[in-house]
């Protein structure tokens, strides 16, 4: 498409993406136009793409989402596609899927333990009680920002967060309220004694063949209070989440850096304090 103007296509009123679309010399049309690059919302993904509707894109349409997406941007979803993935590679005999003496895969260890509630409330369950003083995260499966976030280390809490979500039972949750648990790690690598995650972002561009752009740019982002494993301290979301949504609200948030480091710096510092190749 080398000298051709491009046309495009925007469902958000978003500056960054407009302005960026502008400086390009790229055409403004509506969405019901012919257009090259269509920056749609999910749920406009999700519309055109039904199989209802039945569209497809033509070979010069470029749009934003992969219509099924989802799939793995949704926690529970998610789960549930890496475990199918685990059990494929182990009815293949695959050696991806190899596991110790314990029954822990060897090389797709990538997630704790992890259920969704309420289907598997009963597994579960079953699981708490083989160790019964260990820590749980659970995570609203449709939200971000840390928004719904919290830990339990007894059965009690569960069941007082159900009442509290006026469910008489597991079994009448919505959709919307699903959760996934996870075995909380309570021994995660700290920097500076304070618990830290990665912010990696990928561009996928094609799935078959599977090709992908890494961004060099991303950044780790650290909780602002020093991490603390004491039963007294789950209820402090400065302590365990990293969330910037989170940490902001705290006393001890620097607005400057926010927070972060780039992974540069991270990788600086891992060669230089533990002797490692973060390469």
């Amino acid at each position: 498409m080398s000298g051709v103007k491009l046309k495009y296509a925007c469902d958000l009123d978003k500056s960054v993406l407009l302005n960026n679309f502008d400086r390009r010399g790229w055409t403004a049309v509506s969405p019901d136009e012919d257009w090259n690059f269509y920056w749609a919302s999910v749920q406009t993904v999700r519309t055109v793409f039904s199989v209802d509707n039945g569209y497809r894109l033509g070979d010069e349409q470029v749009i934003n989402h992969f219509p099924n997406h989802y799939e793995l941007t949704r926690k529970d979803l998610m789960v549930k596609n890496i475990k199918r993935y685990r059990r494929d590679l182990e009815k293949e005999a695959n050696p991806i899927a190899e596991k110790d003496e314990n029954g822990v895969y060897k090389h797709l260890d990538m997630f704790p333990v992890t259920f969704m509630l309420p289907a598997d409330y009963n597994l579960f369950v079953e699981e708490f009680r083989k160790n019964p003083n260990s820590t749980w995260i659970m995570k609203p499966c449709g939200k971000a920002r840390g928004i719904g976030i919290f830990l339990i280390n007894k059965l009690s809490q569960l069941k007082k967060w159900s009442r509290d979500s006026k469910t008489s039972t597991f079994s009448q949750v919505t959709t919307k309220d699903t959760y996934v648990i996870s075995r909380y790690i309570e021994n995660p690598l700290l920097i500076g004694g304070k618990k830290f995650d990665l912010r990696l972002y990928v561009l996928v561009t094609s799935f078959r063949p599977l090709k992908c752009y890494m961004y060099r740019l991303g950044f780790a982002r650290f909780c602002t209070v020093k991490y603390n494993a004491n039963v007294n301290e789950l209820d402090n979301l400065f302590v365990h989440l990293t969330n910037v949504s989170i940490q902001k609200q705290g006393e001890d948030y620097n607005s400057v850096h926010g927070g972060k480091w780039t992974i540069h710096n991270l990788r600086l510092f891992l060669e230089g304090t533990r002797a490692c190749d973060s390469q």
